[in-house]
């Protein structure tokens, strides 16, 4: 049985992982703030060693930061795909098909140059039944704007 066609979104539309965002943003600030307390609290601690203490958090704080920014983000002339470290804009043509099959870690878009390209953005870790709605929204768009697919990601 063939899966509903979903309606599409209104541009400009971003997808992102938010309860993993909210989860990776939360630890990171109570680890922040649970080491700084615990540096400012120890007495045995001179300056430069709380210094480093505080520091080491703000590095982990980062590196969560960094974690939480995937996104991917559709408007009238094409996708911006914003992944860990690297962020790179795709015309709709670019996009030959939207791929999410079961098992894998996030969507993966196949490009007109040969590649393919992961978009961390819409991921079904935590929200499986979000990302498969985000990627079969995201497909209908590269569909009806580019030059689309016709691969149905699977809910199994």
């Amino acid at each position: 049985m063939a899966a509903p066609s979903p309606e599409l979104p209104t541009l400009p539309v971003t997808f992102r992982p938010t309860l993993t965002r909210v989860v990776l943003l939360s630890v990171g600030v109570a680890m922040f703030l649970v080491i700084t307390v615990i540096a400012l609290m120890l007495d045995r601690l001179n300056a430069g060693e709380r210094a480093s203490f505080v520091f080491v958090a703000a590095l982990f704080l980062g590196v969560l930061a960094l974690l939480s920014r995937p996104r991917v983000t559709a408007d009238d002339t094409g996708v911006t795909v914003v992944n860990i470290t690297r962020t790179r804009r795709l015309a709709w043509e670019e996009i030959l098909r939207v791929n999410l099959r079961s098992g894998d870690p996030w969507v993966f878009l196949d490009l007109s140059d040969g590649t393919s390209m992961p978009a961390l953005g819409i991921q079904p870790g935590m929200a499986k039944q979000q990302a498969i709605r985000d990627a079969r929204s995201l497909r209908a768009l590269a569909e009806t704007r580019g030059a689309g697919s016709d691969d149905t990601p699977s809910g199994g």
